[in-house]
C-alpha cells in the first residue's frame, strides 16, 4: 500500500551516512538472527503530519516535501539490521491536526475520506499480522500560536483542549480496528523556536511544547500506549550554555536545534523547523529503544 502522497527517492543533499545507513534495508549480506527467518514480515503503519512523511527542504522544494529519509525509514533500517523486516506504509499528512486526521480537509484525502478512515482500513485489512503503529500528531494544533508572537497563551490552551479531545477518539479508533499482535507507539515533539531568540531563554515555546508533550503523554498512557520521548533526544530542556565555532556560546538545546534541524540553515533550506538527516536518526534510534519486541512467528499480511 503506497502513501498519498508522491515522495521522491533521491536528493542531492542527502548525506553519505545516511545513505549509507538507509542501505542496511537492502543489502544482501546482513547477519540475521536464526529465526528471523520464522517471523517472516511485519508491517509499520506511520500516521501524522509532516514529520511523519519525513519533510524537509529539498533543491526542488526548498520549503520542503515529503522524503525518504524521515523517522520512519532509519526505524526500518535500523531493525533490519536486526534481522527484522517491517514494511513500511506512511498515510500521514503534512500540516495534519487532530481534527484533520479524524474528519478529513486536508491536502492529502478527499472530503469523504481521512487519515483515520485509511488507518482503520488498512488494520482491518491485516488483522492477523504483527505490526507496529505510530502515531504522530498535536504539533500542527499549536504550532501556529508559536509561529505569531502576538499570539496569546489562549491560543495554546485551545488547541490543547482540542488534542485532549480528540487524539483518545482517534486512538480508540485505531486500536478497536487493530489485530492482537499490534503494537502502538505515540511520538512527542520537540521545540523548533528555540533558536528564535539563542541567547535568550525562548520560555514560551518551551513551556509550550512542554504542555503538549505532557498532554500527549497523559493520553498515551491512559490508552496504554508508550510514548518516544523526542524532546530528550533533542535535550530540549538543557539550557546549559555550550560553545559554539566562532560564536559566544549558546544554551544546549538551542545548540541541538541547530545540529538536529533546519532552523539554522541559510537559504532558501532554512529557517525550516522540520528534522534533517541527522535529527530525524536520533528520533529513530528513541523509537527503537521504546518499541516492543515482536513475536517469533506471525501470520503473513494480508
Amino acid at each position: 500500500m503506497s502513501s498519498p502522497l508522491q515522495r521522491p527517492r533521491k536528493y542531492a543533499i542527502r548525506s553519505l551516512w545516511a545513505a549509507a545507513i538507509m542501505a542496511i534495508s537492502v543489502a544482501p549480506t546482513i547477519s540475521q538472527p536464526a529465526n528471523a527467518a520464522e517471523r517472516g514480515a511485519y508491517f509499520y503503519l506511520d500516521l501524522g503530519g509532516s514529520g511523519s512523511v519525513g519533510v524537509q527542504p529539498t533543491p526542488t522544494h526548498p520549503h520542503g516535501q515529503p522524503t525518504d529519509t524521515g523517522y520512519a525509514n532509519f526505524f526500518v533500517a535500523i531493525e533490519a539490521s536486526k534481522g527484522l523486516n517491517y514494511q513500511l506504509t506512511q498515510l500521514g499528512c503534512p500540516g495534519e491536526t487532530t481534527a484533520m486526521a479524524l474528519y478529513g480537509g486536508d491536502r492529502c484525502y478527499l472530503a469523504s475520506e481521512s487519515q483515520l478512515k485509511a488507518a482503520t482500513k488498512f488494520l482491518s485489512q491485516n488483522k492477523g499480522a504483527y505490526g507496529v503503529v505510530t502515531v504522530d500528531l498535536g504539533f500542527n494544533n499549536v504550532v501556529h500560536c508559536l509561529r505569531h508572537s502576538s499570539a496569546p497563551p489562549s491560543c495554546i490552551h485551545q488547541g490543547l483542549n482540542q488534542v485532549r479531545r480528540q487524539l483518545p477518539v482517534f486512538l480508540s479508533t485505531l486500536q478497536a480496528s487493530a489485530g492482537p499482535g499490534v503494537r502502538f507507539v505515540g511520538i512527542g515533539h520537540y521545540d523548533p523556536f528555540l533558536v528564535s531568540t539563542m541567547n535568550v531563554p525562548a520560555a514560551r515555546s518551551l513551556w509550550s511544547i512542554d504542555a503538549l508533550n505532557q498532554t500527549l503523554f497523559d493520553i498515551y498512557h491512559a490508552a496504554r500506549i508508550p510514548m518516544v520521548n523526542v524532546g530528550n533526544a533533542f535535550s530540549m530542556s538543557e539550557t546549559t550554555p555550550t560553545p559554539t565555532p566562532g560564536h559566544t556560546p549558546v544554551p544546549t538545546n538551542a545548540k541541538m536545534v541547530c545540529e538536529l534541524t533546519w532552523m539554522c540553515a541559510p537559504a532558501p533550506y532554512g529557517p525550516n523547523l522540520h528534522p534533517n538527516d541527522r535529527g530525524y536518526k536520533v528520533i529513530a534510534e528513541a523509537m527503537a529503544a521504546k518499541m516492543p519486541a515482536p513475536p517469533l512467528v506471525t501470520t503473513p499480511m494480508g
